[in-house]
């Protein structure tokens, strides 16, 4: 059973900017042109088959901020990809490199442009 986030976002277009350049996610769905229209506040990306959707539409809450987590196979390539996409990864000495964790996961960390949180996991051999 397929789980397909929603993360709130302040522009659709800077989000989708990101998701799509810097972390080599798919477009699936583009916001529309029109900035009148409803869609033009929506957008869905997607990423080995699973799908992210993006939106700038006014939650009651006005809260922002979630945190992903995704499990990946070759988290020390997707690593070297992304720093080289310039991502600045979220670890205390700042550094490029994925952290093998007391859980038994390699993983690396970052914020996306309106603050949410995204972890890359692999599970150690």
């Amino acid at each position: 059973m397929p789980i397909e986030p929603f993360l709130d976002c302040r522009d659709v277009a800077v989000s989708v900017e990101f998701y799509t350049k810097v972390l080599d996610f798919e477009l699936v769905v583009a916001p529309d042109p029109d900035p009148q229209q409803f869609g033009s506040r929506y957008a869905a990306v997607s990423r080995d088959g699973d799908i992210l959707h993006l939106s700038s539409h006014r939650r009651e809450d006005g809260a922002f901020g979630a945190s992903i987590y995704v499990r990946v196979e070759n988290v020390d390539e997707l690593c070297e990809r992304f720093v080289e996409n310039g991502i600045k990864l979220s670890v205390p000495d700042g550094g490029k490199t994925p952290v093998n964790q007391t859980w038994g996961m390699r993983e690396i960390g970052f914020r996306d442009p309106d603050g949410n949180k995204l972890t890359f996991g692999q599970t150690i051999a």
